[in-house]
């Protein structure tokens, strides 16, 4: 939360420079107080909303709280992105909470933030509040993963609802994906279907237990490469209708969301040497299966026309790659 000399200061700062104003209250600031100490408040037509290619100075980030170091990088970041709208994003910034630290590292890390506006900022802020992310694991989430404010929303929704709809994830279940792995709403929606669909069936995991582990850090080669391993050295059974194996299955946790060093030292008591053979087998293996199901698309359609091969060619390789194998007829 913004403290309380944190609001004069973005209060002050906001007015000296008349940027286009945020909607604090998304920000969870309250400007009442602040208000009755002006003796006439501008109208909204007196406001002046300030003009794009604004230059901010060194002194002017220093008075942000940004620390000589820090304003100097800022400065040059801010010179190079040629950004339009640069003190409304970090008004945005302030308003949400972070300290100058954090922003100048968002800034740096993703590029793509000095392009937008801070009410564009604003608006995905407000739309992760609605999607239950909390003070606290807001700012994580935009620490760790700032792309996510550059992401159109609707992309957002799309991995959510694929979420909910198909995997059957609930509300709650969703915000804890995205406040753990924000990273989630740039995959290929296919691809993090198939993931799922890996998981559950093949691996007899439910979805609570998916959470949890937070499957979704890994990459669907980890995630078979790790689950792979342990079922073929004996260390892992997929559970049968009633839910029971022969074997006690390593939970989840225990070997996805850990270090390769923890996984095979602690789980899976194989050297890296075994692990790293075993995986490029495991490629190989997949672009065999992939071979084979071209041979036999390519026999199926002779009759069609090239065209038609080139499509299913294409879909195939994409299938491929996502987890997904043609139906044959």
């Amino acid at each position: 939360m913004v403290t309380h000399a944190c609001q004069r200061q973005i209060v002050r700062w906001m007015w000296r420079w008349s940027v286009c104003p945020v909607n604090a209250s998304g920000g969870h600031m309250s400007y009442s107080t602040r208000q009755e100490s002006y003796q006439t408040r501008p109208s909204q037509a007196d406001q002046v909303t300030h003009p794009p290619g604004v230059k901010l100075s060194v002194n002017s980030l220093l008075e942000m709280g940004f620390s000589e170091i820090q304003a100097e990088e800022m400065h040059e970041s801010v010179l190079k992105s040629r950004g339009k709208h640069v003190p409304s994003i970090l008004t945005a910034l302030l308003v949400l909470g972070l300290n100058p630290s954090s922003i100048l590292k968002i800034m740096q890390k993703c590029p793509e933030v000095h392009s937008l506006k801070g009410e564009e900022i604003q608006q995905r802020v407000n739309h992760l509040r609605k999607m239950g992310l909390v003070e606290g694991s807001l700012q994580r989430v935009i620490s760790h993963y700032p792309k996510i404010m550059a992401l159109p929303i609707k992309r957002v929704n799309m991995v959510s609802r694929l979420l909910r709809e198909k995997c059957q994830f609930t509300v709650q279940q969703v915000t804890d994906i995205l406040r753990d792995s924000p990273e989630v709403v740039e995959e290929d929606l296919a691809r993090l279907e198939y993931k799922f669909q890996y998981a559950y069936f093949r691996m007899g995991v439910r979805q609570a237990e998916m959470v949890k582990a937070k499957l979704f850090r890994l990459t669907l080669s980890e995630l078979r490469c790790r689950h792979c391993f342990l079922e073929r050295r004996g260390m892992y059974q997929t559970p049968d209708k009633k839910g029971q194996t022969l074997i006690l299955n390593p939970s989840l946790k225990d070997f996805l969301c850990v270090s390769e060093e923890t996984y095979l030292t602690q789980v899976a008591k194989a050297t890296a040497e075994e692990f790293h053979v075993f995986c490029k087998l495991m490629e190989r293996e997949q672009e065999e299966e992939f071979i084979n199901d071209e041979v036999d698309g390519l026999s199926e359609d002779d009759d069609d026309d090239e065209d038609d091969d080139d499509d299913e060619k294409h879909k195939r390789r994409h299938n491929w790659r996502t987890g997904y194998k043609r139906d044959k007829k």
